[in-house]
């Protein structure tokens, strides 16, 4: 042990452990523990008692017992969500009653758009599944509702053969809450029956808030979540899915909104 010493320092023979006997070499060796005893003190702390470290390694284990924990809970849930049928069972209790479409007005609730203006997955099903039940000829007019999204979708729906003058575009709407009122608005004095399209899981709160708002609506949930489980690389996403719907489900109960 001991200094490592630079060259330049050693070729003047300035090193102290350079022709010296035991006696210097121990206080030299001394010296450099001495100096890195210090160096160590000062980076990181005076020395623990014994008390605080059993309650820093308490904590530390504590720590390490909640992350296991959790980690474990969270493969059980993937367990669950991948390997059982609990996805299809959720999806159903969400969905039912599940209704084919007629009447007179067809009302479509939108969803997101992608970063470059198309149709979101889950929309684009619900505009397709519009378009579906419109070529039946059993509607009169069509009620595209959500802010920025409607446009788009009525622009696909004009595409796929709907008339331009039978849809009707809700363009102000920022929350399922927000469709129901604002939909209930324009629909007030509208005769015969009103079919509800939107996603399968989304379709519990949806129906719900729209009865509130004084519109009865017959339920018609597309297979959005039911369509993804089939694929069990999908099944956590729609697990999660699932999951943010029946916390906003809880939280639309809690203000009255359904």
């Amino acid at each position: 042990m001991g200094y490592r010493i630079p060259r330049a320092v050693r070729a003047w023979r300035l090193d102290p452990k350079i022709d010296a006997g035991p006696a210097a070499l121990a206080l030299t060796d001394l010296a450099a523990w001495a100096t890195y005893f210090w160096l160590g003190s000062a980076l990181l702390g005076q020395p623990r008692s014994l008390q605080r470290y059993r309650e820093e390694m308490s904590a530390l284990r504590w720590l390490y017992r909640f992350v296991a924990g959790a980690l474990a809970g969270l493969g059980l849930l993937m367990v669950l969500a991948t390997c059982t049928p609990l996805i299809s069972w959720w999806t159903w209790k969400l969905a039912s009653p599940w209704e084919t479409p007629r009447g007179e007005t067809l009302i479509v609730l939108s969803g997101a758009l992608m970063n470059d203006d198309t149709l979101a997955p889950g929309t684009y099903w619900r505009t397709v599944y519009t378009e579906r039940a419109w070529r039946t000829g059993a509607f009169r007019r069509i009620v595209v509702s959500g802010a920025g999204v409607a446009p788009v979708m009525r622009d696909f729906l004009i595409q796929r053969g709907a008339q331009a003058e039978a849809i009707v575009v809700e363009n102000e709407s920022l929350s399922t809450r927000e469709n129901a009122l604002r939909t209930a608005r324009l629909l007030a004095n509208a005769p015969g029956t009103k079919a509800l399209i939107t996603s399968d899981y989304h379709m519990f709160r949806a129906r719900r808030a729209f009865r509130k708002a004084g519109l009865e609506v017959l339920p018609c949930p597309i297979p959005d979540a039911l369509k993804r489980y089939r694929s069990w690389q999908a099944r956590w996403p729609v697990f999660l899915d699932l999951s943010v719907e029946t916390v906003k489900i809880a939280y639309y109960y809690g203000r009255g909104w359904i």
